[in-house]
């Protein structure tokens, strides 16, 4: 929530800030969801924050948003893998993940984008949640986030001693919530499942066509 509220953790100050007693959600100026991605090759975080629902079409738009502004340093990739978790917007189970990355990356770019989830219980070992949200959690820790903009300045002020480097984007789009995808639209897509998980492996490949 963002807003005057309490943020765990400490800083040096000279008088205490004041803070609402209470994390009432009427007393936020609005609810952010910071959907993060972090390139393992080039140490970089690029974060998507949202003002709507954390949806499966806001998961892909960021990563869509994501690739627009980093594909020039991998001019001649025709593939991109997308270790993510299992579950929420960007989850194994939800149709509508597929269906937008299918449209929106792997028929607008032309590229195979394949998918590996962390299984249940071992979200821990993504590497996101270390090598990026931890270190934006550090920075901001004990300041009240009372706006969108001390929000975004935080993750982009971001760093640490391996070089990494933090970009962040304001998305004011609105998502609707519980948008469904038929069994004949899931037929339509271009869905290879790995022999190995199949529920939490596979690949997108973009359809014919789509293709240049």
């Amino acid at each position: 929530m963002i807003g005057n509220f309490a943020n765990r953790g400490q800083i040096w100050t000279g008088d205490a800030i004041g803070v609402n007693a209470h994390d009432f959600r009427s007393d936020a100026e609005c609810i952010a969801a910071p959907y993060g991605i972090y390139d393992v090759t080039r140490n970089t975080g690029f974060v998507f924050i949202g003002t709507s629902s954390d949806t499966p079409e806001f998961a892909v738009d960021a990563i869509r948003q994501w690739w627009l502004r980093n594909k020039k340093h991998y001019p001649r990739s025709r593939k991109l893998l997308i270790l993510a978790d299992s579950g929420g917007s960007n989850g194994c189970r939800p149709r509508l993940f597929k269906k937008m990355l299918q449209e929106k990356m792997a028929d607008e770019f032309g590229i195979k984008v394949s998918v590996s989830h962390y299984p249940t219980g071992t979200s821990k070992w993504n590497p996101i949640e270390h090598k990026l949200f931890g270190p934006i959690s550090n920075n901001w820790a004990g300041v009240p986030l009372t706006s969108l903009s001390l929000m975004i300045r935080f993750i982009r002020e971001t760093k640490n001693k391996s070089g990494l480097s933090v970009s962040a984007i304001l998305n004011r789009k609105t998502y609707s919530k519980g948008r469904k995808v038929s069994d004949r639209e899931m037929i339509k897509l271009n869905i290879k499942k790995n022999e190995v998980c199949p529920k939490w492996n596979y690949s997108i490949m973009p359809r014919a066509k789509h293709l240049n």
